[in-house]
């Protein structure tokens, strides 16, 4: 069955009202971000979706849950001042699948997210100290970073870029929105010292391939 999408024969404010309708439903409706081009498919082309959205936002307001723009695409949430609530009901925070990370997991990840694409060459160079392959095999695991294109480095080693998922975890909708390195050292907020003197475990012994782990945890 074909969907009408113009609903050229209601008056404007109700083909306003159901085209908020249909959006809504479909984010509700998803397990994930909905990009703007999976909208697009239930409303006019001549909607402007992010005026409907704006609309949703506001009706929202007084709700416990939000309309979010996150990984691309929009998503309902829990709003972060319920947390506790959460926490509290289920033992994990909204929207909270995965185990919390480790110092040293986050550390990898963080530096991972700033300077992407990056080898566990250079990530253990950065660090001054082997970057273990179960770490990055945590990470992976948790789809928080994926290969990118291999390394014009010999031996062409894999490299690692953060996923969606990532995005989606730390409520992001691109990776212009992380905050400027630079910005958070000068305003003292994070330390590249303290940052190259976390605890990042050592490496397994030599010999084991990268693409071992890679193929181990995809």
């Amino acid at each position: 069955m074909l969907l009408d999408t113009e609903l050229e024969h209601l008056p404007p404010e109700l083909r306003w009202r159901e085209w908020m309708g249909r959006v809504e439903a479909v984010i509700f409706a998803a397990s994930e971000p909905v990009p703007r081009e999976v909208l697009a498919r239930v409303v006019g082309k001549n909607c402007n979706l992010e005026l409907v959205i704006d609309d949703i936002r506001a009706e929202l307001a007084g709700r416990p849950y939000e309309l979010v723009a996150v990984a691309g695409g929009w998503q309902h949430r829990t709003k972060k001042v319920f947390g506790d609530v959460i926490h509290a009901a289920f033992g994990t925070a909204a929207g909270q699948g995965t185990k919390e990370l480790s110092q040293a997991e986050a550390l990898v990840l963080m530096c991972i997210a700033y300077f992407q694409p990056i080898t566990r060459g250079e990530l253990s160079s950065f660090f001054g100290k082997e970057v273990s392959r179960d770490l990055i095999g945590v990470l992976r695991a948790q789809d928080l970073i994926a290969s990118g294109p291999r390394s014009p480095q010999p031996g062409a080693p894999y490299t690692y870029v953060t996923t969606k998922n990532f995005l989606s975890q730390f409520g992001i909708d691109t990776l212009r929105q992380l905050p400027d390195f630079e910005a958070l050292e000068d305003a003292g907020l994070l330390s590249k010292e303290e940052l190259l003197s976390g605890d990042i475990p050592t490496g397994l012994p030599s010999g084991e391939g990268e693409e071992d782990v890679v193929n181990q945890v995809s």
